[in-house]
């Protein structure tokens, strides 16, 4: 799975990454070095005008943990903070946004856990890695978003609005393998016009799109056991651990 990321660029750097045509500057996310589900995420996505028909190109906020349109309560988010690739397109709660809402996520790495048996005297723990491209380029992780309307809201409520989303995990390779069995994906330069482009409905086109972050040159370090609290934030969260968890 994908439980936690970093993504500490801002929105004028992303903007120029992703050849964005427009962001949402109110209540932007600011550099978030411990990203965990509920958190407001930024997103590349892209809309069709419905006068004109014209696709833009946005950089807006998102909540991680996606609401299906279905759903009763908001809630349901937690638990689909991720998207199996092996089932994304088929499951109740994504093969809609699958089709239709497809966003990328910009991180500059994930975490994951490993458990260090407990020895003398030294109680088990979990030491977290820090898992990102060896070139230090940023991820463009594979993500699904949604719009849930709160019913007990009037329509012109802008808190009846809610705008979710997930990212889309695979099996782990490379460094990222030796740590966890999951990995998130991502998409590469040359197909995220695809995998944005809301007319583009090919299951099959897709998942072929779907890749590994940086073609599984990835760098995998053992980093501060302070990110284990997702209150914690800032950049001495990517320190070295300075204990094995004594």
């Amino acid at each position: 799975m994908c439980g936690r990321y970093a993504s500490t660029r801002s929105p004028e750097d992303l903007a120029g990454l992703f050849d964005v045509d427009s962001w949402q500057q109110e209540d932007a996310p600011g550099p978030n070095y411990n990203v965990a589900p509920t958190d407001e995420v930024w997103a590349v996505l892209e809309t069709t005008d419905r006068e004109t028909g014209a696709v833009e190109r946005r950089l807006r906020p998102l909540r991680w943990g996606l609401v299906p349109f279905w759903a009763k309560s908001p809630d349901v988010g937690v638990k689909m903070i991720n998207a199996r690739v092996e089932t994304v397109h088929q499951k109740p709660a994504f093969r809609r946004a699958f089709a239709k809402r497809r966003c990328l996520l910009p991180a500059d790495g994930f975490y994951e856990w490993q458990t260090v048996p407990a020895r003398e005297g030294r109680k088990a723990y979990k030491q977290p890695y820090f898992i990102t491209p060896e070139d230090g380029q940023v991820m463009a992780l594979a993500g699904l978003y949604e719009i849930w309307r709160d019913p007990e809201r009037d329509e012109d409520d802008p808190r009846a609005w809610w705008r979710t989303c997930t990212v889309i995990t695979t099996e782990a390779t490379d460094a990222a393998g030796r740590v966890h069995p999951r990995m998130p994906l991502a998409i590469d330069p040359e197909g995220q016009a695809d995998w944005l482009d809301p007319a583009h409905d090919d299951p099959d086109e897709l998942r072929s799109l779907l890749t590994s972050p940086a073609d599984g040159h990835l760098d995998a370090r053992p980093v501060s056991t302070a990110v284990n609290n997702v209150r914690n934030n800032g950049p001495h969260l990517l320190d070295p651990p300075e204990n094995d968890g004594s």
